[in-house]
């Protein structure tokens, strides 16, 4: 599953990697690069929502589920300018119609970047 999600659409195209992936968690990597920036040198902070969006929907499809993002928030604590962005996913809620993940986007250093929580519905 890891390597089909690494390869295929805007995770390719982000660069965004899977790296481990249970039931209940999932983590992926982002190298910082100038493709994900904005005018001011810093990440996108869109590109933060996608990497995060990213690693909790793959929470719900190695599950065996089809699913799309019913809802998502986002708060940004500081910004990226380089090095290797991290994304862990935790499952909040794994119902019949519908998983809650709960995502922290860290630095290199572990600093907090961001943190969204999603409700993945299942289709």
């Amino acid at each position: 599953m890891k390597e089909q999600w690494n390869e295929t659409g805007l995770n390719k195209h982000l660069g965004i990697r899977i790296i481990e992936a249970a039931p209940d968690r999932v983590v992926g990597e982002l190298e910082v690069g100038p493709h994900l920036m904005t005018t001011t040198g810093a990440v996108h902070g869109g590109t933060l929502m996608a990497f995060a969006d990213t690693v909790g929907a793959a929470g719900t499809a190695i599950a065996g589920f089809k699913t799309a993002t019913l809802e998502s928030k986002t708060n940004f604590f500081a910004a990226a300018t380089a090095g290797t962005l991290r994304a862990e996913s935790t499952a909040l809620h794994r119902g019949k119609r519908s998983h809650v993940w709960q995502t922290r986007v860290t630095d290199a250093t572990g600093r907090l970047l961001s943190l969204t929580i999603q409700t993945q519905m299942i289709l």
